[in-house]
């Protein structure tokens, strides 16, 4: 005879299984908000996380990342290439991704969105309704490897 696993009651997940209250952000106790930079970062870098991502953001984000980075004090944003909508209980994502050169764009798209999903819903509680993913670029291999070359001797 076998027994059923015990499930733990702290752990809620709105989109797996039998977990329960699909959000507890909103209770007869008051209510949690969260701001649109939480998702936005956790997006982020829920998407950095995934093999095959090289930068989020299009080319202007990614420019003025760059210049921001070298100012002293400052650091990069994990939110760069993210923009988010966030209600009372859901939530939606869309990512700006360059993906490096050979990666199956498929696979891909379909491993940061499972990825994006899981961290938001773990962290924060809400449910993610959509991840739209808009590849704007491919990096070859030799683009980074290439010193940069000055006019003058």
């Amino acid at each position: 005879m076998t027994t059923p696993p015990v499930q733990n009651a702290s752990v809620n997940s709105p989109s797996g299984g039998n977990t329960g209250s699909p959000s507890q952000l909103v209770t007869e106790q008051g209510s949690t908000s969260i701001a649109d930079a939480v998702v936005q970062k956790i997006a982020g870098l829920a998407a950095s996380e995934i093999a095959g991502v090289h930068a989020l953001g299009g080319g202007a984000a990614r420019a003025f990342g760059a210049l921001r980075e070298r100012i002293p004090g400052a650091s990069a944003s994990a939110g760069q290439g993210v923009s988010v909508e966030v209600g009372e209980r859901q939530t939606a994502v869309d990512l700006e991704l360059v993906v490096e050169y050979g990666v199956s764009i498929v696979d891909l798209a379909r491993s940061v969105r499972r990825n994006v999903i899981t961290a938001i819903e773990r962290m924060t509680g809400l449910e993610v309704v959509e991840v739209n993913i808009a590849v704007n670029d491919v990096h070859l291999p030799d683009e980074e490897a290439e010193p940069e070359q000055t006019r003058l001797q």
